[in-house]
């Protein structure tokens, strides 16, 4: 239901941005198009795209990071190790499983390679050549369930 307005748009987006969503949803649901927010609407859903394609990469890199060391440092697994890489694979699956943020990820995968190598050679002190210069998997590779070998 659509609450008496007792505020400018401009006013509610700076002040309450979840009441500002909350009317923007309600004035759209009644059809009421002439009295939404546009321009702070698409600065909004601009935001949670990059949001989003930011949160792909981290949890990306994050995953590639963690089974990289898995597999380069055997003696030093962990049950930390093994549950940072079950939520991360688990996280970013629910992230991609719609088509754009897929996408996105496959785009991005030897960069973020690229930075998973750099932090696994900071973190172990292996030397760079240790790693594969490039992704050696496909990002659904990266996803498997069967990384870990169990």
């Amino acid at each position: 239901m659509l609450a008496a307005p007792t505020q400018s748009p401009d006013t509610l987006y700076e002040q309450d941005e979840t009441a500002w969503l909350e009317r923007m949803a309600d004035l759209i649901r009644t059809g009421r198009l002439e009295e939404v927010d546009y321009p702070h609407l698409a600065e909004y859903l601009s935001d949670m795209a990059r949001r989003d394609r930011r949160e792909v990469e981290s949890r990306l890199i994050v995953l590639m990071l963690r089974i990289l060391k898995w597999t380069y440092q055997p003696d030093q697994r962990s049950g930390g190790w093994r549950s940072t890489i079950i939520a991360q694979r688990q996280e970013l699956e629910g992230l991609v499983n719609s088509g754009v943020l897929r996408r996105h990820a496959e785009a991005i995968l030897e960069s973020a390679y690229r930075k998973a190598v750099e932090r696994a050679v900071a973190e172990t002190s292996l030397p760079a050549a240790t790693f594969p210069a490039d992704s050696p998997r496909p990002l659904d590779g990266w996803l498997s369930a069967d990384l870990l070998g169990e």
